[in-house]
């Protein structure tokens, strides 16, 4: 998951239970679209990259937002949780797998 380190996206996975991943996932400067479609790439990117994963139903992801709240990348390096500032959920299309 590295590479979406350089468009502006850092993820980290917390858990994967029930059939669900659990993300956390920040947001930085260079990224240019939607929350919306931040965490609807980080958690395809995460289902389809990782074979424990492939299983998955659903996607939990909470966001911090550097992006717009600057101080929140100064904190996460000291070492300080600054918060979520949103969360988002998705449910991953498996009728198309099944094929």
């Amino acid at each position: 998951m590295l590479y979406r380190v350089s468009y502006g996206l850092a993820s980290k996975l917390l858990s994967f239970e029930n059939g669900v991943i659990f993300l956390e996932l920040e947001v930085r400067n260079k990224w240019e679209k939607s929350l919306n479609a931040a965490a609807y790439e980080i958690a395809q990117c995460w289902k389809n990259k990782h074979k424990e994963l492939k299983g998955a139903v659903a996607c939990k992801i909470y966001v911090i937002n550097s992006k717009k709240y600057s101080y929140k990348r100064s904190l996460l390096h000291l070492g300080v949780h600054p918060g979520y500032d949103c969360k988002k959920g998705m449910i991953f299309n498996t009728t198309s797998a099944a094929k």
